[in-house]
């Protein structure tokens, strides 16, 4: 987690649980499974302009299992609503998950 959020969540524990279930309940809301939920989220994210967000959402669609050409498809898609730029930027934000520099 970035520094900011791992402040909040020791600084305001409750904030932290609260927005965790708030997550949960939301996820549960409904008949999405895991996998569509990570790349509805991930689109969310996309079209937010949201970095952090997408960085995040590429990290725990990786771990569910989501291919790279899964996630790129998310920016891909963006481009004819949110335009070019909107789509590439996200593109980049997915690769710096998918194809972390190297040290």
């Amino acid at each position: 987690m970035p520094p900011i959020v791992e402040s909040i969540a020791r600084e305001h524990p409750d904030v932290w649980e609260a927005y965790g279930r708030l997550g949960e309940a939301t996820e549960k809301a409904g008949p999405l499974d895991a996998r569509t939920i990570r790349l509805v989220k991930l689109a969310l994210a996309v079209g937010a302009g949201r970095q952090g967000q997408v960085h995040s959402h590429a990290r725990r669609g990786l771990k569910l299992g989501l291919t790279p050409t899964e996630l790129r498809q998310v920016a891909l898609l963006a481009i004819p609503s949110l335009g070019w730029s909107a789509g590439v930027a996200a593109l980049s934000w997915i690769n710096d998950v998918v194809e972390p520099p190297s040290a």
